[in-house]
């Protein structure tokens, strides 16, 4: 993600899974043992390797062990790692900027290509700084620009710039394409490279070059970044005795949030309820669940599938407070991920109206693996499907009723797909 998340809106699962994904796992374990050894691993302590790491965020270090044998059946027949070896020492010797290369910079370079090759956009290697970057993000806490960034037909795109933001402020909006970030093209970037280039510190300034639907061509949008502290749960009760709840994000704060917003839901009566989730890029998966939990009383929240033959169903949590009150969800293009399974949920369900725009498609999971110098590896390892066995990813859900909001609305600050939401309400 942008400066909110370090990649596009996803679920992710808060235990660290203990999934052993073959194939990659062992490449890396390989990397691993060629870069620190048996050795080492056992007389070093993981967690002062890690604290060392995360606190300097830098490159440090020397490669131990280089030609160690690889372990008994972790390579097919028809892979030689030698060649990994070699071409490391062909860099070594004759590439032209010798002072530019260092055994860390190599090496991390070298995880990020093994872990890109399997195709998948979410599935990514983070080096520690940018591990680090990733959970203040899932906290809430970070310096940026306010906006969540995403992959989609192969260009970086803004997935969701947060209400009140420097984003925000500067113009931007939930599907502008990214050409270019301080005159670097974005053409090759993976999505955490691109949140890599426009972190950065409060106060200084980052420049995006933005293609826009109806743009003749790019335009520069000079951004100066900030603290970003953003509580993903806010309410009102308006005058027409409609309660608004608004999630902006699946994080740390949202489940403790969003069960105090239910609870004033219940203790206002109000006639019903909008649950306004768009430009909500996600988080995690739990706080999916408590939250459409709150209107579906038992069943099938989502169905995470490993394969056809491989699921996992997420039940209800069983509370339901909100199941009587009538209940529109609005979605635009922005609402991706976690606020998918909601919407989806809501939807098959029958407990809500959608309204809006088709959402992103954002529908996987990842998984976090910490590795043991502060770095990590974020891996897809399942689809979600809602109640009724619909795929969300790539695919999005559907409004029931599609309503748009045109830059015009926007300019005139009107909001037709509210003004839907209530209208639909009042009839009710």
């Amino acid at each position: 993600m942008d400066n909110f998340q370090t990649s596009a809106p996803e679920p992710i699962i808060k235990k660290r899974s203990a999934r052993k994904i073959i194939g990659l796992a062992a490449l890396i374990i390989v990397l691993l043992l060629a870069a620190f050894g048996g050795g080492m691993l056992l007389a070093q302590k993981s967690e002062l390797i890690k604290s060392l790491s995360l606190k300097e965020a830098d490159y440090a270090g020397s490669i131990y062990n280089k030609y160690v044998t690889a372990p008994a059946n972790k390579l097919t027949q028809d892979v030689d790692f030698n060649l990994f070896w070699q071409t490391w020492d062909l860099l070594k010797e004759k590439y032209v900027d010798q002072n530019k290369l260092t055994d860390k910079t190599m090496f991390y370079g070298a995880l990020k290509g093994l872990v890109d090759s399997v195709g998948d956009p979410y599935t990514v290697f983070m080096e520690p700084k940018v591990a680090k970057e990733f959970s203040n993000d899932l906290a809430g806490t970070f310096e940026g620009i306010g906006a969540e960034i995403g992959k989609k037909n192969d260009m970086i795109t803004i997935v969701a710039p947060l209400a009140d933001m420097p984003a925000e402020k500067a113009g931007l909006k939930s599907g502008d394409r990214i050409y270019a970030i301080n005159g670097k093209s974005t053409a090759d970037l993976a999505v955490d490279e691109a949140v890599s280039l426009i972190r950065g510190p409060k106060n200084t300034e980052v420049t995006l070059t933005i293609f826009r639907d109806g743009f003749e061509k790019p335009k520069d949008y000079k951004i100066t970044r900030q603290v970003i502290l953003v509580k993903s749960v806010k309410t009102e009760m308006r005058d027409d005795k409609i309660f608004v709840i608004t999630i902006s994000n699946f994080n740390d704060d949202t489940s403790g949030l969003f069960k105090q917003a239910a609870q004033k839901a219940v203790e206002l009566n109000p006639k019903g309820i909008i649950l306004d989730l768009r430009n909500n890029p996600g988080g995690y998966l739990d706080t999916a669940v408590d939250v459409a939990s709150e209107w579906i009383a038992s069943g099938v929240i989502v169905t995470e599938q490993f394969s056809p033959e491989n699921k996992n169903e997420y039940l209800s949590r069983g509370r339901a407070r909100l199941k009587d009150f009538p209940t529109v969800v609005l979605v635009n293009q922005g609402s991706a991920s976690a606020s998918e399974i909601v919407s989806g949920a809501l939807k098959d369900d029958g407990k809500a109206n959608i309204v809006g725009k088709k959402t992103f498609g954002k529908g996987s999971v990842q998984t976090l693996e910490d590795l043991q110098d502060g770095s990590s590896v974020k891996i897809t390892v399942a689809k979600w499907l809602t109640p009724k066995g619909y795929n969300i990813n790539e695919q999005g859900i559907t409004p029931d009723v599609e309503v748009d909001l045109t830059d015009e609305d926007y300019n005139a600050n009107k909001d037709p797909q509210m003004d839907k939401a209530v209208e639909i309400l009042n009839k009710k």
